[in-house]
């Protein structure tokens, strides 16, 4: 027996495979082939563009796959969303759809649009964004290149973002946030009542939240004197405590810990300060809470 698991095809692609590399999954064949291979027999991949996904899912084509909650909701898909995994292909960041409008025109608000044309590919979400605020919009399907409609083909758009930047070089302004996404692993209701298939899956959701933990944070390890450690572990954050155990030299100690990424160029210097020598500094793949 096998579990049928679909990633996105598109631009969460290549960060999906090296999440799922990182949670011990290596995949091969990617870039080439709809169906990849990868070192685990219980499980079977597929390729699907996430817009898809949520249907072939209910539906049961494949037990589950990783797609953004904002195609859940646009397709009103009957799935179970059983973990949230925050990552996107650029950053950790949640993925924005705004309503945006050309930086020159006088459109300040969702209210301005009414009678006006928006274009977009979350269609379904953005009518019932509307109609919750009893704005009267036409909402046309986008095929694509949104961000360059406005003004002149649409007065409008909603569109998906990360970080801004497309929509400024674009000489666009947000005036809403529509929706916010992040990445779900998402399964067939029927596939979860399969012991195996839940079995797995809750052994998948484990080290890919495992791999996402680890994602910002590295471990450090030194060797710091008796005189020393206390002062060190003033400095050292930690998850819990610092593991510590004694050397084979007297009076010597290996401190081992986890910390963020971000705060280690500010802290080794403080740590050497202090007194640790030996400092090592090394990544992590999998950071099990």
């Amino acid at each position: 027996m096998k579990l049928k698991i679909a990633l996105p095809k598109g631009s969460l692609e290549e960060a999906t495979y090296q999440l799922f590399k990182k949670a011990g999954f290596n995949i091969a064949g990617a870039g080439r082939s709809y169906y990849p291979t990868v070192d685990d027999e219980a499980l079977e991949i597929v390729l699907f563009r996430p817009q898809k996904m949520p249907r072939y899912v209910e539906d049961g084509v494949v037990d589950c796959g990783l797609c953004g909650h904002d195609w859940v909701v646009e397709n009103e898909s009957n799935v179970e969303e059983i973990a949230e995994f925050k990552y996107s292909k650029a950053t950790s960041r949640p993925i924005r759809w705004v309503l945006a409008v050309h930086e020159d025109s006088k459109f300040k608000s969702a209210k301005d649009l009414n009678g006006k044309k928006i274009s977009t590919e979350l269609v379904n979400v953005t009518k019932r964004y509307l109609e919750k605020k009893k704005i009267n919009a036409e909402v046309e399907f986008s095929w694509g290149a949104t961000e360059v409609k406005p003004p002149k083909l649409a007065d409008a758009i909603v569109e998906a973002t990360e970080t801004g930047s497309s929509l400024r070089a674009n000489h666009l302004k947000i005036i809403d946030t529509v929706l916010t996404s992040t990445t779900r692993l998402i399964a067939n209701k029927k596939s979860l009542k399969d012991p195996f298939k839940k079995k797995k899956l809750d052994q998948i959701v484990m080290l890919l939240q495992g791999a996402i933990n680890a994602q910002q944070k590295v471990g450090l390890k030194m060797n710091v004197s008796k005189s020393s450690l206390n002062k060190i572990l003033k400095i050292l954050p930690a998850l819990k405590k610092p593991t510590i155990s004694s050397l084979s030299s007297d009076g010597w100690y290996d401190v081992d810990t986890i910390i963020d990424e971000a705060v280690v160029r500010e802290l080794i210097p403080q740590l050497r300060s202090a007194g640790a020598e030996g400092i090592i500094e090394y990544p992590l793949n999998k950071v099990i809470y």
